[in-house]
């Protein structure tokens, strides 16, 4: 049986742009100095974990952080626990949507 054919190769075009050098290449974004964060990976708050203390159904909430909704006020309607606690909250506007615990501060009436 013969060997197989190997790929032929050309060399790039003498015309050919310039590539920019790549995330950690010297020279690129995050070269050696400095780590490359990628734009796509998410923020993980490690204190989430833990919830926020004191909220009870009935409560009313205003939403914070990013997001839906973020700054309106809400009402719990159901807790849930579990790695990361949360709530299903219904906004003043109808709209229901479920929360981290830590993103919710409660309102003093």
């Amino acid at each position: 049986m013969p060997p197989r054919k190997r790929k032929t190769t050309y060399p790039p075009p003498r015309n050919a742009p310039v590539r920019p050098p790549r995330p950690g290449e010297p020279g690129g974004p995050g070269g050696p100095d400095t780590p490359y964060v990628r734009p796509t990976v998410a923020s993980i708050n490690l204190s989430a974990s833990t919830g926020r203390a004191g909220l009870k159904l009935g409560d009313r909430v205003r939403i914070a952080g990013t997001g839906l909704y973020s700054g309106e006020i809400a009402t719990i309607e159901r807790l849930t626990t579990g790695a990361i606690p949360s709530a299903v909250v219904r906004t003043e506007a109808g709209r229901t949507r479920q929360v981290r615990t830590i993103d919710l501060e409660p309102i003093v009436d």
